[in-house]
């Protein structure tokens, strides 16, 4: 399918979704008005990387399929996605993907390596490689949207407490993606990236243009299937200075963020070690700022403002800690929080390996408990 008709599809999706997306809201599901900031009877909860290799159900899986393979085969990504918020009893679903999954449409080769985590071999580094990156074939990452409707389809029956669970999509941020390309791997000093950011003032933009356009038409996939939410994920946005940030990032996320809020759904930014952007990222536009652990929760939402909701914000490693003290890291969360309408619960980062299974069982358990309106 070309670009132009998939674009031409999801502009005639739109009003259906925004009606469903209504209805979603008006039926109660907890978690899409907190998005909205509406009213809702406790606090929702859900896990960054609540599918992950601490879980031994997942680990099952990866025993005969590889990462890659997992969210590229539905029905096994759905199964993952399901087993992980059945198991904690979370009050949203988030799909399983990965946030460089749209570079093998744009002909841009990636693996997985044991140790170094994802690796471009052949690094974007030049105006002529921008070019030839492709937006044409976004239709080949249908595999996510069929996984989603999957998961749609389990959760379609409210649950025990009338409550309808919330189906999360998620897309990488131009900013991070790029750096990703541009570097070739995880970095600790962003030297190439920045090199060409600051130096070729026609390559950025052009790179940031094309996978503003893939990105759009990836999460009107998602938001077809039966996604509720967006999320977009900056995760090496705290690379950038203040001024970095507005000059070269800014312009571009808000693009995305704008359109993906045009599907008919809410969207939520989120970064690591952003303290000191929080207030540049809201004016993206975003309905929620995902804040990490670094900034106390109550000083995060004074940054982004009264008018945002966000989301977060315990120290994933946290739930190592006694049961004790991790209770009372949560009930310092929710009490920065005071109550107020247009706070998710979540980490302030992913879970990591190794974390005990029921310490974020409780920690779900008693954000409901201490939440309660």
């Amino acid at each position: 399918m070309s670009t132009t008709s998939l674009s031409t599809k999801n502009a005639e999706s739109v009003s259906a979704k925004s009606t469903d997306a209504e209805a979603r809201v008006s039926g109660g599901s907890r978690f899409v008005r907190a998005c909205l900031r509406q009213p809702v009877d406790r606090t929702p909860v859900w896990f960054l990387r609540q599918a992950g290799r601490y879980m031994p159900e997942y680990m099952a899986v990866r025993k005969h399929h590889s990462l890659l393979d997992i969210c590229r085969t539905p029905e096994v990504a759905a199964e993952v996605t399901i087993t992980a918020v059945e198991r904690l009893d979370v009050d949203a679903a988030i799909i399983f993907a990965d946030l460089l999954l749209p570079f093998t449409p744009m002909g841009l080769d990636f693996e997985f390596v044991n140790g170094e985590g994802p690796v471009v071999h052949k690094p974007i580094r030049t105006m002529e490689q921008i070019e030839a990156l492709r937006t044409d074939r976004t239709e080949d990452l249908s595999y996510v949207a069929k996984a989603i409707e999957k998961v749609v389809a389990h959760f379609k029956t409210p649950r025990a407490d009338g409550d309808q669970l919330g189906i999360i999509g998620f897309i990488g941020a131009p900013f991070t993606l790029a750096s990703y390309m541009i570097e070739g791997a995880s970095s600790r000093n962003y030297v190439e990236m920045k090199r060409l950011m600051y130096s070729d003032r026609k390559a950025w933009p052009l790179l940031m243009e094309k996978l503003v356009t893939v990105l759009v038409e990836y999460a009107a996939q998602q938001v077809e299937a039966g996604a509720d939410v967006i999320q977009i994920f900056d995760s090496w946005a705290g690379a950038l200075s203040v001024s970095d940030y507005r000059e070269f990032v800014l312009q571009p996320t808000t693009e995305l963020v704008r359109r993906v809020q045009a599907l008919g759904v809410p969207v939520i930014y989120f970064g690591v070690d952003t303290a000191s952007l929080l207030s540049t990222m809201k004016e993206t536009g975003a309905d929620v700022i995902g804040l990490d652990w670094r900034v106390p929760l109550d000083e995060g939402w004074k940054a982004v403002g009264r008018g945002c909701a966000v989301q977060g914000n315990l120290d994933p490693i946290a739930l190592f800690a006694p049961d004790d003290l991790l209770r009372a890291r949560v009930k310092e969360v929710l009490d920065a929080a005071g109550g107020r309408d247009g706070h998710i619960f979540n980490l302030g980062h992913g879970i990591v390996p190794g974390t005990p299974v029921e310490s974020v069982i409780n920690v779900a358990r008693w954000v409901k408990e201490l939440s309660v309106r």
